[in-house]
C-alpha cells in the first residue's frame, strides 16, 4: 500500500493550530518505528494543477486564494490565517488523495497522511478545509474513466457537508455520512445517505448501525471505488466529539469498513480527518490501528 506524506508547516502555524497538526508527524513516525510501514511505501506529493482543481472549485474561489484577494472573513470561516505555504499546504494534500487513488487501482488500498477535508465547498472553505480532497480526486477519477461509480464513507464526528453538497447532482458519486447530529456543522447539508447519531452513543449501537448499514450499501450502489473519511473524533476521550466511542470501538469501524472494501474487491482510499483528543498519543494510536489492520488485511 502507498502512503502520501509531506511536510505539513506546523511549525509556521500559531501556537493555537500546532497540536491538532503534531499528529501528521507522528502518526509516521510511529508506523515506521514500530515496522508497520517502511520509508518505500511513502508518495511525497507535488502540489495539485490548477485544472485539476477546477473540476471541483469554481475559478472565483481559487484565484481568491492565489491572488491573495480572499476576506478576512472567509479566512476566519475557514480557521486559519491566510499565507501561501498554507495554500501550498493544501495543494500538495489534495494531490496526495489523487496519487494514493490511483494506487489504490493497483494494489487496493491508498493512504494519505493528511486529507479528509470535507467541510471545503466548490466556492468556499471552512472548519480548518480549504480544498476538498475527497471530491478532487473523485472527480479527477470520473474525468479520467478510471471508475464509474464512488461510495464516500464519511465517519468523522462531523458531517462532510461541503462534500454532500458538490455531489447533490451527481448520480455517479453516492456520500455517506454517519456523525454526531448536535455536533458541527449547524446547518447540515444532504448527503445521499446521512444517519446523525445521538451524544453519548456507545461502541454496540454505534457499530451496530454500521453493520446494518455498509454492506447493503455497497450491495446496492455496487461501487467501483471507495473513499473513507476515517476521523478519530468519535473517540470518547475527544474535546469536540461527544460521543462515547472506545478506542477498540474506533477499531472496529475501522476493520468493519476495510472488510467490506476488501471482501468485494473495491478499491479505496483512506484520509484521516480530525481528531482532538487532550492526549497527542490517543489521538496517534486510533490513527494508527488503521494502518496496522490494512498492513494485516493486505499483505
Amino acid at each position: 500500500m502507498k502512503i502520501a506524506y509531506s511536510e505539513i508547516f506546523a511549525h509556521q502555524l500559531p501556537k493555537n493550530h500546532r497540536f491538532p497538526m503534531l499528529k501528521y508527524e507522528l502518526i509516521p513516525e510511529q508506523l515506521l518505528y514500530e515496522g508497520t510501514i517502511s520509508k518505500h511505501q511513502f508518495i511525497i506529493p507535488n502540489p495539485v494543477e490548477s485544472n485539476t482543481l477546477l473540476l471541483t472549485h469554481s475559478k472565483e474561489y481559487l484565484n481568491k486564494l492565489n491572488f491573495a484577494t480572499i476576506s478576512p472573513k472567509e479566512m476566519r470561516k475557514i480557521g486559519f490565517p491566510y499565507s501561501k505555504t498554507l495554500i501550498k499546504r493544501e495543494e500538495i494534500i489534495t494531490q496526495g488523495t489523487i496519487d494514493v487513488s490511483l494506487s489504490a487501482l493497483q494494489e487496493g488500498i491508498g493512504f494519505n497522511i493528511a486529507g479528509g477535508t470535507h467541510h471545503a465547498y466548490a466556492d468556499s472553505g471552512e472548519g480548518f478545509c480549504i480544498y476538498n480532497d475527497i471530491a478532487c480526486a473523485s472527480n479527477f477519477l470520473l474525468k479520467n474513466n478510471l471508475v464509474n461509480k464512488i461510495l464516500v464513507i464519511d465517519l468523522d464526528v462531523h458531517q462532510g457537508n461541503g462534500t454532500a453538497k458538490i455531489f447533490s447532482n451527481n448520480p455517479n458519486v453516492f456520500t455517506f455520512s454517519v456523525h454526531g447530529k448536535n455536533n458541527y456543522p449547524l446547518h447540515k447539508e444532504q448527503s445521499d445517505l446521512d444517519i446523525g447519531v445521538a451524544d453519548g452513543i456507545n461502541d454496540y449501537d454505534y457499530l451496530e448501525i454500521l453493520n446494518n448499514t455498509i454492506p447493503k450499501l455497497i450491495k446496492e450502489i455496487q461501487p467501483d471505488f471507495i473513499f473513507y473519511q476515517s476521523g478519530v473524533d468519535i473517540l470518547n476521550t475527544d474535546k469536540l466529539g461527544k460521543l462515547n466511542i472506545s478506542l477498540q470501538g474506533c477499531l472496529e469501524r475501522d476493520k468493519l469498513v476495510l472488510n467490506q472494501a476488501y471482501s468485494n474487491n473495491i478499491p479505496i482510499t483512506c484520509v484521516m480527518g480530525g481528531g482532538y483528543s487532550e492526549d497527542i498519543k490517543i489521538i496517534v494510536e486510533a490513527h494508527c490501528n488503521l494502518y496496522r489492520y490494512a498492513d494485516y488485511l493486505y499483505a
